[in-house]
């Protein structure tokens, strides 16, 4: 019988005789959040989360279609005016990643990303309805902020309350259904230009995600806090009452599991590793943050405009950027059946390593089915290194930085983002894709060096600190 709740505590769960404090509390809450096996309301989490996630990368993803369509007549935007519109996104995620990263560990995972979903709605339908360059550039650096810390917060909140066994899997599943927003967001985007009932149609698909969001925003209310971080921050009382939701899920439908070994006693590694070591893996993972941006965005945001370098006209570059974004959900969805049977560490160097050949492929090649092909590979492996990557950093840190900390790195990666547009579309339209992909490779390049050399190995199926 669990003394606190007055019911019996579930087969194989330790049952907190009082209410411990912390951290003694979080060490007993979280062996019984990772005893639980995937329950419905886990489902509910997943399902709200994923509709979020798409929302954010099918803003992203509208960046590369933007591209195209803004280099254009009616629109001909100068160059400046267009890199400046594209650094907005990434520049707001410089700012606002740190920030969601500090809310969600000083007042709630849920908050802050129902707050999140809530600012890329409002700046999503304001883009749509903006009437110059300068309105839609103020909008898109508003919604920047949300989306530089929604990715972040996800990957948070998923590994605070996801059992270790099913921790990667899920969360790359999560992540693969959502990237089918982008194609999703680019094709409707086509069906709907140049214009229906009267506007363009990159105006339906803005107000249309922005509408996509609202969905989470709202119902997350309903959803639980983390225990695990009620827990750490010393509310046991509401931290029992939010795990007594997920107990009571699993009632009936599948018998728990026996408790995770704790991260001590697993890897001789302390609930809350000493400052010295968060510190050297907050560098280390805000360095591979600041590299990838090169590759993983460099790529997908510009590969319209090297379409159109190559010769392609607009129709066929937003058609070529659609298809290839389906590269990302396929792959990532692929991957994650044996994500949690893999080191993480490698699975990093294989997704890496193939980018780097596909790029250097797709910079030479110019006929269309096989830049479509290669355009598919290098988003597959761009977009199944970014998931591995923000599951990697969620891993490495004790809940109580765990936002803090993987915002605050992610916030790197949108801050090296802004100079990317402005640094590659100018060296693109100077010296062609062969200079552009240069500065991809060799940024995935020295991303490899760092993971090799200084990367620790992942915790796959293991219980968090």
């Amino acid at each position: 019988m669990d003394a606190v709740s007055g019911q019996p505590a579930a087969a194989g769960i330790p049952s907190l005789a009082s209410e411990p404090a912390a951290p003694q509390g979080a060490a007993l809450i979280g062996a019984r959040m990772d005893a639980l096996p995937v329950t419905p309301l886990h489902g509910a989490i997943f399902a709200l989360c994923t509709i979020g996630l798409s929302a954010d990368i099918a803003e992203v993803a509208l960046s590369n279609v933007l591209v195209a369509v803004f280099l254009a007549p009616p629109y001909n935007l100068a160059r400046s005016d267009l890199s400046l519109l594209l650094a907005s996104v990434f520049a707001g995620g410089a700012l606002g990643a740190p920030l969601f990263g500090w809310l969600a560990d000083h007042h709630g995972r849920r908050l802050a990303l129902q707050i999140a979903l809530v600012i890329i709605a409002v700046s999503s339908i304001a883009a749509a309805a903006s009437q110059d360059v300068t309105s839609m550039t103020i909008a898109r650096f508003v919604s920047g902020l949300a989306i530089g810390g929604y990715p972040p917060l996800t990957a948070t909140y998923m590994s605070d309350i996801l059992p270790p066994a099913r921790r990667g899997a899920l969360m790359l599943a999560c992540a693969g259904l959502a990237f089918l927003g982008a194609p999703a967001a680019i094709l409707a985007m086509k069906a709907l230009s140049p214009m229906t009932f009267g506007l363009e149609g990159w105006r339906w698909v803005l107000a249309g995600g922005g509408l996509v969001a609202t969905i989470p925003a709202v119902l997350l209310g309903r959803m639980p806090e983390s225990p695990r971080w009620l827990a750490a921050r010393g509310r046991d009382e509401e931290a029992l009452l939010a795990l007594k939701r997920f107990e009571a899920a699993a009632s009936g439908r599948a018998k728990p599991s026996a408790p995770t070994l704790a991260a001590s006693e697993e890897t001789g590694e302390t609930h809350a590793p000493e400052p010295g070591r968060n510190r050297r893996r907050f560098m280390f993972l805000a360095s591979l943050y600041g590299l990838g941006p090169w590759a993983t965005l460099g790529f997908p945001l510009l590969s319209a405009a090297v379409m159109v370098h190559k010769g392609f006209s607009i129709s066929d570059s937003i058609l070529f950027s659609g298809l290839s974004m389906l590269g990302p959900a396929v792959g990532i969805l692929a991957a994650a059946p044996a994500i949690d049977l893999l080191d993480r560490r490698a699975a990093l160097v294989v997704t890496a390593s193939v980018m780097v050949c596909a790029g250097i492929a797709f910079a030479a090649t110019t006929a269309l089915i096989p830049l479509v092909l290669l355009g598919l590979i290098f988003n597959l492996a761009s977009a199944v290194y970014n998931v591995i990557l923000g599951l990697y950093a969620a891993e490495m840190f004790p809940t109580s930085r765990r936002a803090s900390a993987t915002a605050g790195a992610w916030a790197v990666g949108r801050l090296v983002s802004i100079c990317v547009p402005l640094v590659l579309l100018p060296l693109l339209t100077a010296s062609g894709p062969a200079a552009m992909f240069a500065v991809i490779t060799g940024a995935l390049v020295l991303s490899l060096g760092l993971i090799i050399v200084l990367g620790p190995t992942g915790r796959a199926r293991r219980a968090l600190a």
